[in-house]
């Protein structure tokens, strides 16, 4: 069996430490899951280079996010450690199986099947107690078990549902990717009774998820 811990310690030293991911919550958390243990057999030699790796059945177009991306858009959420959690596109459960490390509670939802399946058996098989796959439309959030302290969508999107930032505490923050490729930034929503600010946070490009593309516009 290889040992990937020394792959583990390379990506938090060499792809987050240098993109200013700072929080010692956040590299103890991202050395201490397996990320092999999401990703295809074929993939696992790979798990640690900062790039997007695909995950699920070939046609569903899932990736699991870079790692560098990933640990800034996990520090911009600013988990605490009596937080509830809502992560939108759970995917093969890397995302949950993190932030188990830094809230109380992960719901994590997801709408592919094989994905659903394969993400809860990881994380039973780790061990993880505090989070819960669920499955659903990553379009409509999960309000049954919120609101939430933070929403953690893992991957792009090109419109943002309100009915997502609906689903937050007063206070709550909302992290996501906005746009594809050079054109995609990490945003922040905060809410404040009912309205619901957002700012800037980085450069970034994420896997577009299911339901979150554009409507498409007619033109005459």
């Amino acid at each position: 069996m290889t040992d990937y811990s020394q792959s583990r310690r390379k990506m938090v030293d060499n792809q987050l430490r240098t993109n200013d991911v700072t929080d010692h919550r956040i590299l103890d958390a991202m050395e201490a899951i397996p990320r092999e243990r999401f990703v295809p057999a074929s993939k696992k030699a790979i798990a640690y280079i900062d790039e997007d790796l695909p995950v699920g059945p070939a046609d569903c177009g899932r990736v699991l996010m870079k790692p560098h991306i990933f640990g800034k858009l996990v520090q911009l959420a600013e988990i605490r450690e009596d937080h509830v959690v809502l992560v939108v596109g759970a995917g093969a459960g890397y995302s949950a199986a993190v932030l188990s490390n830094l809230a109380a509670s992960i719901v994590a939802l997801e709408e592919n099947e094989d994905l659903v399946k394969s993400a809860t058996d990881v994380l039973v098989d780790l061990g993880i107690e505090n989070a819960v796959v669920v499955d659903g439309p990553l379009v409509k959030g999960y309000a049954s078990e919120g609101p939430y302290d933070v929403i953690f969508v893992d991957g792009a999107v090109e419109t943002l549902p309100g009915v997502l930032t609906d689903q937050l505490k007063p206070l709550g923050r909302l992290v996501v990717v906005e746009g594809q490729g050079g054109a995609g930034v990490a945003r922040l929503y905060q809410k404040s009774g009912e309205a619901v600010s957002s700012r800037f946070g980085f450069n970034a490009a994420a896997g577009l998820l299911p339901g979150f593309a554009a409507a498409e516009e007619f033109v005459f």
